[in-house]
């Protein structure tokens, strides 16, 4: 295991650890108000201090750690087995199936990701399910293209000629030795995504249409935070900090599997 893919493990794993273990780790019940300790700064009783309401802030990061990774993982998932599936069925039997395939992956790339899950979120109710679920059906389209590519060279390889020439049918061929060996350019971009995710995530519950209050996430904690910025300086920087080393852990991730996989 290289440096960066240690690095980024232990950042992942840190993070995870936390989103499982959060109502063991919270000491206080996220919604929990306490008008008699609003915004007051970090110290021993709230050790990253309190938001506009009096709810302490480190119960509310540990559970919006929950959210992050629950959306980035989920969404992902979504981007990988439409893309993956796409992609081979593009890749396996080309033809009409390709250029119908591909020319559909085009035309979602013409439109910005993040512009059409706004228009997308416009026309339905904002929730952590809607989220993950439209962050999902709008990130497929590199997941296809790079497993089309590696199918591609790997359907004229020897051991598929092997595979049909033993009877082997085109379900098998495609999942039992096509789809296997083509996943380490996937892998790696899958890990990437899911930083990505986080950050989408975030930005829309930011903009106030992604994860809805009281339900704690880093996105809107960070959008509490903006108009209190020069009087609670922590309901800032800490949210921002957290999405900053999550993002960089994954990416740290992604391209230490990059350089033990693609080398």
């Amino acid at each position: 295991m290289n440096k960066m893919m240690a690095s980024g493990v232990l950042i992942v794993a840190f993070f995870a650890i936390i989103a499982v273990l959060a109502p063991f780790i919270a000491p206080y019940d996220p919604g929990q108000i306490d008008i008699g300790n609003i915004l007051t700064g970090p110290s021993k009783v709230h050790i990253l201090g309190t938001d506009s309401l009096g709810r302490d802030l480190f119960s509310r990061m540990v559970y919006g750690a929950r959210i992050s990774l629950l959306v980035g993982l989920i969404a992902v998932a979504i981007a990988g087995i439409i893309g993956i599936t796409l992609g081979s069925l593009a890749g396996y039997y080309g033809g009409w199936m390709d250029i119908v395939i591909m020319r559909f992956v085009d035309i979602m790339l013409c439109f910005p990701t993040f512009f059409l899950i706004l228009a997308v979120i416009a026309l339905l109710e904002p929730s952590i399910v809607n989220i993950m679920a439209i962050i999902g059906f709008t990130s497929w389209m590199g997941v296809a293209r790079l497993i089309r590519a590696e199918i591609l060279t790997l359907k004229e390889r020897d051991f598929i000629y092997a595979e049909r020439a033993m009877g082997a049918g085109d379900f098998r061929i495609i999942t039992r030795h096509l789809i296997p060996n083509a996943m380490a350019p996937v892998l790696v971009n899958l890990t990437l995504a899911v930083a990505a995710a986080i950050l989408i995530e975030s930005s829309l519950s930011f903009l106030g249409i992604g994860v809805q209050p009281p339900t704690p996430s880093w996105g809107n904690i960070l959008s509490e935070g903006k108009s209190v910025m020069g009087a609670a300086w922590w309901m800032m920087l800490f949210p921002g900090t957290a999405i900053f080393i999550t993002v960089l852990g994954y990416n740290l991730l992604g391209e230490g599997i990059r350089e033990k996989l693609l080398k």
